[in-house]
């Protein structure tokens, strides 16, 4: 492989400081994906077969959207606490760039 393959294009970064209320929507949607990955697996471990309405194609299709919404649900009660640490750590890369 040649050093020209190895090298990576630097990130560009925009020049005007990002809204506050953006970067505070995009820490929070952050902490919901974060939750809907931690919920999946319990969803995946339930046996919708035993249940009289449970099981099917149309469950398959909408209990994905349903665990996100879910996620979305629990970030936005306060979730795990990660929206403000992350938060945090956008602030201070907005910082370090001016």
């Amino acid at each position: 492989m040649t050093d020209a393959l190895l090298q990576v294009a630097p990130v560009g970064r925009p020049s005007i400081p990002a809204d506050p209320a953006k970067l505070w929507k995009t820490a929070r949607d952050f902490e919901a994906m974060a939750l809907g990955e931690f919920l999946k697996p319990m969803f995946d471990t339930v046996n919708d077969k035993e249940n009289l309405f449970g099981g099917g194609d149309a469950e398959k299709t909408w209990k994905p959207m349903m665990v996100d919404e879910i996620a979305k649900q629990i970030a936005g009660s306060g979730g795990l606490g990660l929206a403000v640490p992350i938060h945090d750590a956008m602030l201070r890369m907005q910082e370090g760039k001016s």
